[in-house]
């Protein structure tokens, strides 16, 4: 597949430079947050590095996640101490990454043989989630952010996360792992982006998102018969999303498939604005080859 065509819709990451704006006012804390940009931004600095081995990646990954876990001991720490009212939530949010996240991401990197790209795709997660955690969480600790309260969609994750997990499995040959379930926008590196419109009746319109690695992508292309004589089109991209979407679609009990074209294809800032309306749901999931986002949101069209 020399000859397929790709469209570059990912980013090239961005190192995170620790400033003023991330900090909270509480020195154990910000001390300790300053110093996990330094080890992600070292461990970016390290993967992009063709030469360095397996063991610098696998010492400077341990040292993040021990780092990490005592940090997030600290924090908690802090927060009893003071009386904070969203103490269970922000303590569950740290939960769910060290007992979720940290062991999915880790898996990953462990089944690529710690490639640069995983190890990558690691630290990009790790940045993004560090930076949108210290904004949204860490700040409302001392008054300087608001926190809104979410539904419990635990229910929902799980059901969906079958789903998601069967239709993968159908379309790209893959199976996934959840990583977390709350996914806050974050690069998952160079992918292809498309969403879907459903007319759920009584004027109310459901949207989903999806991202998929081009990597993971791939998989799906290599299935259309004579794919591998060719240039990959667009046509053919639509033609994977829209089996994706098909099957997808089942879970929220959907009668007549709507249309499908261009149209529902979207670059990665186009991803990233759709995104920024709010998804009261957002998955990001793993798999050996590359990683997939899951978002949906429905709203009641105006009258």
């Amino acid at each position: 597949m020399d000859t397929i065509l790709k469209v570059k819709i990912g980013e090239a990451m961005e190192k995170f430079v620790w400033d003023e704006k991330y900090e909270i006012g509480v020195e154990i804390v910000d001390r300790a947050h300053a110093k996990l940009f330094r080890i992600t931004n070292k461990l970016q600095e390290i993967s992009e590095d063709a030469l360095t081995n397996q063991a610098a990646y696998k010492e400077g990954i341990k040292y993040l996640e021990a780092y990490s876990v005592t940090h997030f001991t600290e924090e908690e720490a802090y927060m009893r101490s003071i009386g904070y009212s969203g103490y269970a939530d922000h303590k569950r949010i740290h939960d769910n990454f060290r007992n979720k996240t940290l062991i999915s991401l880790k898996r990953d990197l462990e089944l690529s043989g710690y490639s640069a790209s995983a190890v990558q795709r690691f630290v990009g997660i790790m940045n993004n989630w560090l930076k949108e955690h210290i904004m949204l969480e860490d700040q409302a600790i001392v008054g300087k952010a608001v926190r809104q309260k979410k539904k419990d969609l635990s229910t929902q994750i799980d059901i969906i996360s079958r789903t998601v997990h069967r239709a993968v499995k159908d379309v790209l040959q893959a199976e996934t792992k959840l990583v977390s379930d709350e996914y806050k926008g974050q690069s998952i590196g160079n992918g292809y982006y498309c969403c879907q419109y459903y007319n759920m009746g009584g004027g109310v319109t459901l949207q989903l998102l999806l991202g998929v690695e081009d990597i993971l992508f791939l998989r799906g292309i290599e299935r259309i018969p004579g794919i591998r004589k060719r240039e990959m089109t667009k046509q053919d991209i639509l033609k994977v999303f829209e089996q994706l979407f098909q099957k997808m679609g089942r879970l929220f009990k959907v009668e007549t498939e709507p249309e499908f074209g261009m149209e529902n294809l979207l670059s990665r800032d186009g991803f990233r604005i759709q995104f920024m309306k709010g998804c009261p749901l957002s998955l990001l999931f793993g798999t050996r080859s590359g990683a997939l986002v899951f978002c949906y949101r429905n709203w009641r069209e105006k009258r």
